[in-house]
């Protein structure tokens, strides 16, 4: 792999994906060093570049070459993106989990969608929300709207909106009800749909491996426990995920053995009951920093 071929990575500039994105650089290893500017980031122990945009911006410097890949929220892609062909999306991340919703105020009666019919609706999604109008055969008049759209009801200007929601706790300040939800995202991992040089690629693939085994660690959990060899065939079958467990003898004792298992599902307290109620003894469960297959 060439020492000058680098790949360039834009993320946002500020706002709910920046931390979350640099928090993931860096489980997959990455030092950064920062700009004068505070507009990039270059890792000094592994080929790419970090470049801090605004995230309408994302699409279209990936699609201007400026950018080899970007982290952005499947909704701003959706947003923007007319021609899917453009682009690839290589992984969803799991975090900057949102929904774009229709809200009303919370003082309106709502039976079901068509009562948006001749309606005003503030929205910074435009193109969304007209796709989702006209495929429920509804005509509204859209008021698009840069920011603070659900304070757009209040001061007169529509009638309802259409947003992002996380927890719903903005929505329930301005006294607003969701009554629809159009698009549910997270964050993803995104690149041109024209092919990489084959050194580029070649990190790329890198990139990818890292950011999986970082995703697979966050998800799992190391399990061990002493049990009986005769409640073996019972105990696989209460285990949590798809790993095969690691079965070992315990020194001095031919009645019981040592069981390590990867879980990549959530260990709950009643899994733990239950393991317990099968005979085994001593369980601990504990956090996966780093995996690779």
């Amino acid at each position: 792999m060439q020492s000058n071929v680098r790949l360039t990575l834009a993320i946002q500039k500020k706002g709910r994906l920046n931390n979350d994105s640099l928090e993931l650089l860096k489980k997959c290893g990455l030092k950064l060093l920062s700009s004068k500017s505070s507009l990039f980031y270059s890792a000094e122990n592994f080929p790419i570049d970090i470049l801090l945009v605004r995230d309408d911006d994302i699409p279209t410097l990936i699609r201007d070459g400026v950018c080899d890949l970007g982290i952005v929220g499947e909704n701003v892609i959706q947003e923007q993106v007319s021609d899917e062909n453009e682009y690839e999306s290589l992984k969803l991340l799991g975090f900057g989990r949102c929904r774009l919703s229709i809200a009303l105020p919370k003082d309106t009666s709502f039976n079901d969608i068509n009562q948006l019919q001749n309606a005003r609706i503030a929205t910074s999604y435009p193109n969304l929300l007209q796709r989702f109008l006209s495929l429920n055969n509804i005509k509204a008049s859209l008021v698009s709207i840069s920011g603070s759209v659900e304070i757009s009801p209040k001061l007169g200007i529509a009638d309802a909106i259409c947003d992002l929601v996380s927890t719903g706790k903005t929505l329930e300040e301005n006294n607003l009800q969701e009554v629809a939800v159009i698009l549910q995202s997270q964050a993803a991992l995104i690149k041109a749909k024209a092919a990489l040089s084959t050194e580029k690629q070649a990190i790329l693939e890198i990139f990818l491996r890292r950011i999986t085994g970082v995703m697979q660690a966050q998800e799992s959990k190391y399990i061990l426990f002493h049990a009986p060899k005769n409640a073996i065939a019972r105990i696989e079958q209460l285990l949590p995920g798809n790993e095969t467990p690691t079965i070992m003898p315990l020194a001095g004792n031919d009645e019981k053995v040592a069981i390590h298992v990867v879980s990549r599902e959530a260990v709950f307290w009643g899994t733990l009951e239950k393991l317990r109620e099968a005979g085994a003894t001593a369980i601990l469960v504990l956090p996966v920093e780093k995996m690779m297959y």
